[in-house]
């Protein structure tokens, strides 16, 4: 008997919050963004709950305008490292970039955080979207979007055969012939590709997992193709149902095209719900937020994701529709997220403040205000809808954002069955449903018997 499909629910930690103005709300703890003791609590209360994982992103460049914000630049391989010391169970997912790193140095981040956490390592592939980030690699310039694609193949190619450079048997651990390894069974990768050159072998095993699971966060057309190919979970921002069902369907379609199982690709939006006994609470709760926005905080993230700028328009007249209209046909790696803010202009004709407020929450992610019974709702019509196989949650503050979903909201999708009581595995590849996956070395042998 097939067992019913379940939730997945990852936290997505933002060191004071999700929503802009997050740390200048009494709730929020900016002064501990910087100590690590803040993250492994974070780390706890999410294990208790038996969230599957913490997700971390992150970019090489300091993205955020300071002036207005709490700006947390620590390191997420290392930062998560620490969460493994202080969990058992909870998966572990940082972002890094297939532009400035290497394929050698970032597959051993990467399977260090897989041993030593014994199995609940996640690798979120960006291509990295900021050209600041250009000029601290001494690069005159950023690669632009095609290019930076191009190599993200070939860096996740050479990654997977760095991982699977050992065969499983490879350790043998005879003391008393003196034999700790086949050497026969570690192999060169002799990697060449248009951009990169890896020799290999790996200087260490395949990990708990087989590798860490690959996740993947682009939405435009070539971050959906290289989703079907790769990703074993992707990160996604749709405001409305209909949008993310058509999404699902299309990476699901995509994953079988190469020939793939599409129940092994988790389809994960973003979701930053406000939370209170009642639904009008909840709204005077995000509303007492969005008045702590500064504007022109806003209007700077805003210009970042639509690549024009609105300061010449009054806050509080309704943005002209026509600003958008070229939304579709723009091709660098914003194109998802311009497209979810077009959207909102032309169903929605707010005024340039409303815009502002309703990406303070999430940057083009679903806010969502309501009772715990309304954010389980929601979470259930997408999860049975076709549109998610579970959420990345956004509070909107940290860390009590993410205590009030743990208390009020886990419990009504597990009395509802949609969500785990008890951890099944202790892997992220287990909390995920996903099997490990063979080695190259097994696959030939298998085909050669």
């Amino acid at each position: 008997m097939t067992a019913p499909r379940q939730l997945s629910l990852n936290a997505f930690i933002y060191p004071s919050g999700h929503h802009e103005a997050a740390w200048r709300h009494p709730w929020s703890s900016p002064e501990r963004i910087y100590d690590v003791a803040y993250y492994q609590e974070i780390g706890r209360t999410a294990e208790a709950a038996k969230l599957d994982a913490v997700f971390f992103a992150d970019g090489p460049a300091l993205r955020t305008e300071v002036k207005h914000n709490a700006a947390a630049g620590l390191e997420p391989i290392t930062l998560l490292t620490a969460i493994a010391t202080a969990t058992t169970h909870l998966g572990l997912i940082a972002t890094a970039s297939t532009t400035y790193y290497e394929p050698y140095n970032l597959a051993r981040l990467f399977s260090t955080l897989d041993h030593i956490s014994g199995g609940r390592a996640g690798w979120n592939i960006v291509t990295t979207g900021t050209d600041l980030a250009a000029a601290n690699f001494g690069l005159d310039k950023h690669p632009d979007h095609a290019e930076r694609y191009a190599r993200a193949r070939e860096f996740v190619d050479a990654v997977l055969a760095l991982w699977n450079s050992w065969e499983d048997d490879a350790i043998v651990l005879d003391r008393a012939s003196g034999v700790y390894a086949d050497a026969e069974k570690i192999h060169r990768i002799d990697f060449e590709g248009e951009y990169l050159r890896v020799r290999g072998p790996f200087n260490a095993p395949r990990t708990p997992q087989g590798h860490p699971v690959l996740v993947q966060a682009g939405s435009s057309n070539d971050g959906r193709a290289f989703a079907g190919k790769y990703a074993e979970a992707i990160f996604t921002a749709h405001q409305r149902l209909s949008d993310a069902q058509a999404f699902y369907a299309d990476i699901k379609g995509r994953a079988r095209g190469f020939g793939r199982d599409p129940e092994h690709v988790k389809i994960l939006p973003g979701i930053s719900p406000f939370i209170a006994d009642t639904k009008a609470a909840a709204k005077k709760l995000e509303r007492e937020f969005n008045e702590l926005t500064v504007p022109e905080y806003g209007l700077t993230q805003l210009e970042s994701i639509v690549g024009i700028s609105l300061r010449h328009l009054p806050l509080d007249e309704p943005i002209p529709v026509e600003l958008f209209d070229t939304a579709g046909d723009v091709t660098d790696n914003a194109q998802s997220r311009l497209q979810v803010v077009a959207g909102i202009v032309q169903r929605e004709r707010p005024t340039v403040r409303g815009l502002l407020h309703r990406l303070a929450g999430a940057r083009g992610h679903r806010m969502f205000a309501g009772t715990p019974e309304q954010v389980a709702d929601t979470i259930e019509e997408w999860f049975r809808g076709g549109a998610a196989d579970g959420f990345n949650v956004m509070p909107p503050y940290y860390p009590g954002g993410l205590e009030i979903f743990a208390e009020t909201v886990v419990p009504i999708l597990q009395e509802r069955g949609l969500f785990r009581t008890e951890y099944t595995g202790t892997t992220l590849r287990d909390h995920f449903g996903l099997p490990r996956p063979d080695s190259r070395f097994a696959r030939q042998a298998a085909l050669t018997r």
